[in-house]
């Protein structure tokens, strides 16, 4: 009852500034109000949502009044209601919304300019033209002629309507629970009456004078145009009208609005059947139009004012219907005290915001901004029906580069339902998804599972609005990737460490998640943990609290093929998904040659990926990689001239502006020198007559200075963020960042850079098991080249904080 009379205290001026905007009879705009709410809310698929004489119908309505007459526009609201009963039992209604939200928006943003425009022109006490552009055209003389009484209750009418909603404190609180548009209203009516006698105000004919339909008369094919323009006017903003209430139910329903009320124990709304609410639609235009009434649609405005007024069914709907009819018998000496400029000053706020910054902001972060500028300057040009074509056309153009086909199916296993898309998900896909989703039961539990690289506006709508409805009413939706891991959401506890792939930082596709970890299993003849092969030693000690491996399950040709087909699996993967992304960047950098800002040097550990880490891409980091990033001194005995040359490159030739020396945890290198004997470390060999040292070994002797400055009494040990190293190998890790910037400042070009000061040098330190960077801090880097040590005897590694940037791009 109380919503009923919230929706009907709205509705009475709505109706009526349609009316005088549409320049149709108001009589006939209170008759569609009621038959709105009592027919198509008994018989409409959407239980709260209000229908009635409708802002989006406004200039559609107006132009045929002006160009057929009113009898005649009766009887093409009659032809719009046929076809939508057509439509409707054709189910046709979920087809509709493949209609780009950009259309919709611009048409309905364009009818809300042309409304703006008319209604100014009454409110400055003038009449308004046939179109948008006479309207405009026609505002300087318009001026010229402004009279005194209609522009102050025009103004009166505005300032009330925007100040409503924000009075203040307690007595605030009171008043907005009577409707803006019902108090803008009554204060200019009441103030037009003492101060403005005279102005013109509202003339109700009596009912024994209201006019019927009669037959059409006029070209047949303006006639069709006609009828098909008003159709899909009035079906798309019922239809999108059904889906925001839905959205909105859902919402209050989630919010816990209804908890503690007697509204609480309700059952839930249903959701809208939009075939049915398209019947129920055409049935009122049929009827309206033969009662002389005006067409209606279901309007989001006094829909939301009956949900969020606490209505739970078709009750209030049907009630307000009533209350409209009864107030247009009863009331007809009341209203006839309303000033047509307060109702124009109503109407033309209506139009106002119908353009949307919200949905101008959204269609541009869906790069479909052009679309709705294009239907939107139709609209107003040319019409309603020409500007949905014109920006359909343009949806259609932008949309082909981006389109592909889409599969969408669902199937239930285990009592999970789970639904598949394959392919890109544009509006489009639209009507085939919701039809999908809607076949999974409100209560299921189900998986959406999205195999595509790009997703528009009207998809994301549709899955976002979908998840909230059946979420609200009880069932649950989770959406993943193709490997079925949760979107945005990395992989936690047990099953993450024992199957960590597919990660959604990855931009290549080489995990192989369906291979069962197939290749941790050894092959015949290769050691592995805690299984040493016969003539060769174990390099992992085996772990006494392993359990024991895992079979073998895998066929031998398959293993001894694996390394090859993963390889081939691999690069075929980046020619499909990756290479078309960056084949654009890297035709540039082929064609400028790399411009590298810095040198990275650092480990040739697999676990370390440079590009991940910090966040580069093709042609940012000219990267040196060798076993335990080192450095060898100039000069040294069978030195290793390979990563002296990548330094006198990159300071020479590439003039990087920063070397960075990046060590890690767990590095290998540091556990073979800490594990090696001195003698075999520094190359000598041991004993003389013993084998001559392994490549490994004799690479390793450049790390030992790091090893003697860990020992030495003389250098304080580096720590991390205040803490000391957890054990030797991270001590020695950390030791040797610290020692190969020392071996650095040795090398003549990086001195003579430094010496200049164009040149940076970094030493940095990621711990693999925390995903963790550490930078070691600015003093300890600085140095004349001689080796001396860091600034201060303190050696100090930073972490690395997630900049504020960075969250906000998450």
């Amino acid at each position: 009852m109380s919503a009923s009379i919230t929706v009907f205290l709205l509705a009475i001026p709505m109706s009526l500034g349609l009316a005088v905007a549409m320049g149709a009879p108001l009589g006939a705009a209170l008759l569609s109000a009621g038959l709105g709410g009592i027919v198509a809310g008994l018989l409409g698929g959407s239980p709260l949502l209000v229908s009635g004489p409708s802002a989006g119908l406004t200039v559609v309505t107006a132009g045929m009044i002006h160009q057929y007459g009113w009898r005649t526009t009766c009887a093409i609201t009659i032809g719009a209601g046929l076809l939508q009963i057509a439509l409707g039992s054709l189910k046709a209604a979920r087809s509709a919304l493949a209609v780009s939200p950009a259309i919709v928006h611009g048409t309905l943003a364009g009818i809300g300019v042309a409304i703006a425009l008319a209604q100014l022109h009454v409110v400055l006490g003038g009449s308004p033209q046939s179109s948008a552009l006479d309207n405009v055209l026609a505002l300087p003389e318009q001026l010229t002629r402004v009279g005194f009484a209609e522009p102050l209750i025009g103004a009166l009418a505005l300032a009330v309507l925007i100040g409503w909603p924000r009075i203040p404190g307690r007595v605030g609180q009171l008043l907005r629970r009577v409707p803006a548009a019902l108090a803008c209203v009554v204060v200019a009516t009441a103030v037009a009456a003492v101060a403005a006698p005279g102005i013109a105000r509202v003339d109700l004919p009596s009912w024994s004078a209201h006019v019927l339909p009669e037959v059409p008369r006029g070209p047949v094919l303006g006639l069709i145009t006609a009828v098909l323009t008003m159709t899909l006017v009035a079906s798309l903003e019922s239809l999108l009208s059904a889906v925001a209430v839905d959205k909105l139910a859902a919402e209050r329903r989630g919010s816990g609005e209804e908890q503690g009320s007697p509204r609480a124990c309700s059952p839930r709304t249903p959701r809208a059947d939009l075939d049915r609410e398209l019947r129920a639609q055409g049935v009122t235009n049929a009827l309206s139009g033969i009662l002389g009434g005006l067409a209606v649609s279901g309007g989001a405005v006094r829909s939301s004012a009956n949900v969020r007024a606490g209505a739970t069914s078709r009750a209030s709907t049907v009630l307000h219907g009533v209350w409209v009819l009864v107030a247009a018998g009863l009331l007809v000496s009341a209203l006839e005290w309303i000033p047509l400029a307060a109702l124009a000053a109503l109407v033309m706020m209506v139009g106002i915001q119908m353009v949307s910054y919200a949905h101008i902001r959204n269609v541009h972060k869906h790069r479909e901004f052009l679309v709705y500028v294009a239907t939107v300057a139709s609209v107003i040009l040319f019409g309603v029906l020409q500007g949905v074509l014109i920006g359909g056309a343009v949806a259609v153009a932008v949309a082909l580069r981006r389109l592909a086909r889409t599969r969408v199916s669902v199937e239930e296993r285990d009592g999970v339902h789970r639904v598949r898309a394959r392919g890109q998900l544009t509006f489009l896909a639209v009507p085939r998804l919701s039809r999908v989703l809607h076949q999974v039961p409100q209560h299921a539990d189900c998986v959406v599972e999205l195999d595509g690289f790009f997703m528009d506006h009207a998809a994301y709508e549709a899955l976002h609005d979908w998840q909230t409805s059946h979420i609200a009413h009880g069932g649950k939706a989770e959406f993943t990737g193709p490997a079925g891991g949760r979107i945005a959401e990395p992989a936690s506890g047990a099953s993450g460490a024992a199957h960590a792939c597919c990660r959604p930082w990855t931009p290549w596709r080489n995990h192989h998640c369906g291979e069962q970890l197939a290749a941790e299993q050894p092959a015949p003849g290769l050691a592995t943990a805690g299984q040493p092969t016969a003539g060769r030693p174990t390099t992992v000690p085996p772990d006494p609290d392993a359990e024991p491996p895992a079979p073998i399950v895998m066929a031998p040709l398959l293993r001894a093929t694996g390394n090859s087909l993963r390889l081939a699996e691999g690069l075929s993967s980046f020619q499909r998904n990756t290479a078309p992304l960056v084949r654009d960047e890297l035709a540039r950098l082929a064609r400028e040659g790399q411009r590298p800002s810095q040198l990275f040097l650092t480990c040739a550990d697999s676990r370390l990926v440079t590009s991940m880490i910090t966040s580069s891409g093709p042609g940012d980091l000219f990267t040196v990689r060798n076993v335990g990033n080192l450095v060898p001194l100039p000069g040294t005995e069978g030195g290793d001239d390979s990563v002296a040359a990548a330094i006198e490159y990159a300071i020479d030739v590439l003039h990087v502006e920063s070397i960075t020396v990046c060590g890690h945890s767990g590095c290998g290198a540091m556990q073979a020198l800490l594990q090696s004997p001195d003698e075999e470390a520094d190359g000598t060999g041991g004993a003389p007559n013993s084998a001559p040292p392994s490549p490994l070994r004799r690479w390793l002797r450049h790390g030992m200075p790091s090893l003697e400055r860990m020992r030495s009494r003389h250098h304080s040990w580096a720590r991390i963020s205040g803490r000391l190293p957890a054990d030797a190998v991270e001590q020695l890790c950390l030791t040797n960042v610290v020692q190969q910037l020392d071996h650095l400042r040795a090398h003549e070009a990086v001195a003579r850079r430094l010496a200049e000061g164009k040149l940076e040098l970094h030493g940095m330190y990621f711990h693999v098991g925390e995903a963790q960077a550490y930078l070691l801090a600015d003093g300890n880097t600085a140095g004349d080249g001689s080796g001396s040590g860091p600034v201060g005897g303190e050696e100090v590694f930073n972490r690395v904080a997630p900049t504020v940037r960075a969250e906000v791009n998450a």
